[in-house]
Parts: structure tokens; C-alpha cells; sequence
């Protein structure tokens, strides 16, 4: 039979690319315990999360953004370095300093965004919500706390494989991810202190207002070529892409009260959400750096090449979720937080990931050659657009799986 040669040449090709299997494994293995601390995090604070409405809308695009901008940052930086391209130094022009300058410009300019998007959502579908300064402040102030890790996470991660010959593009996204889970909810949750005081919020909002115009406005002006192109290029990624964030968010705070009682089922939710998109963002970024080199072309149908990232891919994706409602139990009882029943929190985690999986991967070739043939840089929108699509597909499937168990109430 045809089909036995085939499955011989993938085991061999699988075989071929343990290297890589072995470096993306062992980061979505740190990545997961680091986003498990997202979780415990989010399951730990549902008391605030009812005393400031709308807080839970904000959460997944706070989140995603970060996922958005220090993944594409990852994959610039990956590229970079596949081309002989990166250098550590403060040269203006370099590689590094530029993606530096794009990260921290398009923290602020999207802090903002996020606080208007989220009680623009609140109203829309007739949600309660906290004032937009409070959202403001707690966006800005929050998400600028949880991006200054991430920032140096992923230089430190790009220098480190640049010194060690790790592939980056195989870690980056990952690790990336769980720290933007790891500091953001905390950073947030810390953020709701300053909206108790009303005169210091007032102030602290119509600074973080100020703060970022400025970093919008001087962001597109710079005379930074290559940071000036990614910023034009990932507008409308930043633009798009956290409505789906807000979506999720808002399917979530629908349902709060019922999480509220049952807060074991929110400790996998962020790692889950965050290693669906950075098992597309793996994929993404390979195919990237394949299409810069010229090894991939941007068909429709996909090439040996990038079927064989595909599937390793989804081998490393079949051993995460498992791990995932594994650590999810253990953590969850470990803390003594009420759940439906550990076989039920494996289940949803399992059904959730398997079932999940093939959006991230469709999405992610059919991103890389689109953006290819258009004539862009892939590295801009592959991350982006991936992780944003699987938070909103990995909440609806997890709230579905619910659903379908009976654990939660449709509506």
C-alpha cells in the first residue's frame, strides 16, 4: 500500500527533526508550568473579578496582545537569526534595537485600544462594566508592568538561542506566551488598586491617555525604517485581532458567576488558550523563515516541508494537552479549589486541545503563504493573528465542551 511507504518517510523525517522536537517540547513544558501560575492566578481572584465588571473582557486581549506583539518580535528576531542577521548591540539600526523600539511603542498605542474595546463590548452586549478611566488605567498601568517582562524575556530568550543555536522559532512563541500570561493577569489585578482612590485614577487615566498618543504618534513617525514597517504592517493586526480577544472575554464574563463557584475550571484556561496559539505560532514561525529562505514556496496545498512541521507540531500539541489536565488537576487540588471532577477537567482539557489543534494549524500555513504572496513579512501577522484566533477558538471550544458535559449553562 501506498500509504505505509509515506507513514515510513514521516517516522523518518520525525526521526530526522528530534532536535527540534526535544527544544519545542521542553519549552512548551516550561511554558505550561509557567502558565499554569496565569491560572491559579485567574481562579484566585474571582472576588474582584465580580467587583470590577468588565475586568474579565479586558483579561484575554491584555493577554493576547502580548502574545501579538513579543510573538511577532520572537519571529522577527528568529528570522533574523536563520539569515546571519542578528547582533547584539545598541546600534540604531540593528536588528534588536528596532524590534526593542516596536515592542515598547506598541505597548502603549494597544493599552489604550483595549480599554475602549472592552466597554465598548460590555455595552454592546449589555454587560455591567466599570467606568472607561478605570479600564484605562488598569489596561495602560497593567499592561505596561506585564510588557516590560515580556520584553526582556525575549531578547534574553533570542540572545540565549543566538549563543547556544537553539531554534528560536521552535521556543520563542511558547515561552513568550506563558510569560505574557504569567505577569499580565497579576499586573492587571495589581492595576485595580490605583481605581480605588477616584483623584489618583483620574490623574493615573488621563496620563496613561496622554502616554500613549504620544508613543502612537511618534511611533509612526520615526526614522527607523525597519521599525516604522512592522508598525505599518501589524496596525491592522492590532486593530483586528483583539476584537476576538474581547469575544472570548466577554463569552467568559457571561458565564462568571458560574466559574465563580467552580473555580478549578478557570485554572487551565489561560495555559490552554495560550500554548493552542503558540502551537500555530511554532508552525508560523518555521514556515516564516522557510518562506524568507526560499526552502517553502507559498502554495495551496502544502509541501513535504511544511507538512512535516505540521506534524511535529502536532505531536508536541497531543503531549501538551495531556500535560495540561494533568497539572491541572494536581494544581487544583493541591489548592483546594472546587471543580466538576478530575476526570471531567481531563476531558474537557483533552476534547478542548485535540479538537482545537487543527484550526491553530490551518490558520497558521494559510496566514504564512497569504501574507507571502501579498508580498509582506510574515513574521508581522503570522503570531498575531494565530494567537488571537485561538483564544477566541480555544474559549468557545472549552465553554462548548462544558456545555456538552453538562458543567455550564448555555447562554
Amino acid at each position: 500500500m501506498a500509504f505505509r511507504p509515506r507513514a515510513r518517510r514521516l517516522w523518518a523525517s520525525l526521526r530526522a527533526e528530534r532536535r527540534t522536537l526535544r527544544q519545542g517540547l521542553v519549552a512548551l513544558l516550561l511554558s505550561t508550568l509557567a502558565g499554569l501560575t496565569a491560572g491559579l492566578t485567574l481562579s484566585s481572584i474571582t472576588q474582584t473579578l465580580r467587583e470590577v465588571p468588565g475586568l474579565m473582557i479586558l483579561i484575554p486581549a491584555a493577554v493576547g496582545m502580548k502574545g501579538t506583539i513579543f510573538g511577532a518580535i520572537g519571529a522577527r528576531l528568529g528570522t533574523s537569526i536563520n539569515a546571519g542577521l542578528f547582533r547584539v548591540s545598541r546600534d540604531r539600526e540593528g536588528v534588536l534595537y528596532q524590534n526593542v523600539y516596536v515592542g515598547i511603542v506598541t505597548t502603549f498605542s494597544s493599552a489604550l485600544y483595549l480599554a475602549l474595546l472592552a466597554r465598548a463590548s460590555a455595552a454592546l452586549f449589555g454587560l455591567p462594566s466599570v467606568s472607561v478611566l478605570d479600564l484605562v488605567t488598569i489596561s495602560v498601568v497593567g499592561g505596561a508592568l506585564g510588557s516590560a517582562v515580556a520584553l526582556l524575556a525575549t531578547v534574553g530568550i533570542a540572545m540565549l538561542s543566538h549563543r547556544r543555536g537553539y531554534d528560536l522559532d521552535a521556543v520563542a512563541t511558547p515561552m513568550v506566551t506563558a510569560i505574557g500570561d504569567m505577569t499580565t493577569i497579576p499586573s492587571l489585578f495589581a492595576a485595580t488598586f490605583l481605581t480605588r482612590v477616584e483623584a489618583l485614577n483620574a490623574a493615573v487615566a488621563a496620563a496613561s491617555i496622554a502616554g500613549c498618543l504620544y508613543a502612537t504618534v511618534r511611533g509612526f513617525r520615526t526614522d527607523l525604517r525597519g521599525a516604522r514597517r512592522a508598525q505599518l504592517e501589524m496596525a491592522p493586526v492590532i486593530a483586528l485581532t483583539p476584537v476576538l480577544d474581547i469575544l472570548a472575554g466577554t463569552a467568559v464574563e457571561a458565564r462568571l458567576e458560574r466559574f465563580a463557584d467552580l473555580p478549578a475550571l478557570l485554572v487551565p484556561v489561560p495555559v490552554l488558550v495560550s500554548q493552542l496559539g503558540a502551537l500555530g505560532g511554532i508552525l508560523a514561525s518555521r514556515l516564516a523563515s522557510k518562506l524568507h529562505l526560499g526552502l517553502v514556496e507559498p502554495r495551496a496545498v502544502p509541501q513535504p516541508r511544511a507538512a512535516l512541521d505540521a506534524a511535529l507540531v502536532s505531536v508536541q500539541g497531543a503531549a501538551v494537552f495531556a500535560m495540561i489536565g494533568g497539572l491541572a488537576v494536581a494544581v487544583s487540588a493541591a489548592r483546594g479549589l472546587p471543580g466538576p471532577g478530575w476526570e471531567t477537567l481531563v476531558a474537557a482539557v483533552l476534547t478542548t486541545g485535540l479538537a482545537s489543534l487543527p484550526v491553530a494549524l490551518v490558520c497558521a500555513y494559510y496566514v504564512a503563504i497569504g501574507t507571502a504572496r501579498f508580498g509582506l513579512d510574515p513574521d508581522n501577522h503570522g503570531v498575531p493573528i494565530i494567537t488571537s484566533v485561538m483564544d477566541l477558538t480555544g474559549v468557545l471550544a472549552y465553554l462548548a465542551v462544558l456545555t456538552l458535559i453538562g458543567v455550564t449553562p448555555h447562554g
